[in-house]
């Protein structure tokens, strides 16, 4: 299976308005799409939506709020970001895996990819993501990064993939995030009316390719490699 390489440049609003709008419909064959951000906003987790207004939000740093159907924690997404949506058939191997564990093979693409470009990083075994839980390596709670789950990419005690994931009878969809250089932690905290100190929470337990390699990758050449590495992996485990 093949695909052209696409990477769109959006606003949060119109990822979202495509995810929900492909997950709408029975998925009949996998789909993959690549996101960049034309500016930055705050993105909540469905069970977040009561915890800041639109109005608040724009009012103190001038951000769009947007609300996914994905659960976990805020996500500041912006051009420090490369994200991507995978729409599976109901059918499909991976679709049908316990949510727990249904995202090791995501996980492991991102980290085969960082591997070439000379990141050294692992995917987190749910053994792991409780053992790091229990000993106090997550930050704020009420931030996905902060947060540690199955699957998801980290290096040592940092996270640099996070991951999520929406399932419907029509299909599943799997979301990743990849952070190229730091977020704007700053405006994040304050966007939702945070202690200041959870700035460097964030800092202690997030990490992005630019801190690794030094400087900020080229984000095709990366786009590309993910793009085969996906397909690959989707190859693998055909439909049922």
């Amino acid at each position: 299976m093949t695909a052209p390489l696409t990477l769109d440049i959006v606003t949060a609003a119109e990822e979202q308005a495509w995810n929900r709008r492909h997950l709408a419909e029975t998925v009949t064959v996998p789909a993959l799409r690549f996101w960049g951000y034309r500016e930055p906003a705050l993105v909540l987790g469905c069970s977040q939506r009561r915890l800041v207004s639109p109005e608040t939000v724009r009012q103190r740093t001038g951000l769009e709020l947007v609300e996914r159907d994905a659960g976990g924690g805020a996500v500041l997404v912006g051009p420090w970001m490369l994200s991507a949506s995978i729409l599976l058939p109901p059918g499909h191997r991976y679709a049908q895996q316990p949510p727990a564990l249904s995202y090791h093979w995501l996980g492991e693409a991102y980290r085969a990819v960082l591997a070439r470009a000379g990141i050294a990083s692992e995917v987190l075994t749910p053994a792991a993501a409780r053992q790091r839980l229990a000993a106090g390596g997550a930050g704020p709670s009420w931030a996905c990064f902060a947060g540690l789950s199955p699957g998801e990419v980290v290096v040592g005690r940092q996270k640099l993939v996070g991951l999520a994931q929406v399932r419907r009878r029509t299909g599943v969809l799997f979301v990743a995030g990849l952070l190229l250089y730091r977020p704007d932690w700053e405006r994040l905290v304050t966007a939702l009316g945070q202690p200041p100190g959870d700035v460097a929470a964030l800092d202690a337990v997030t990490t992005s390719c630019s801190d690794q390699l030094g400087t900020v990758p080229a984000p095709l050449p990366l786009l590309d490699a993910l793009e085969q590495a996906l397909w690959a992996a989707l190859d693998r485990a055909p439909l049922d």
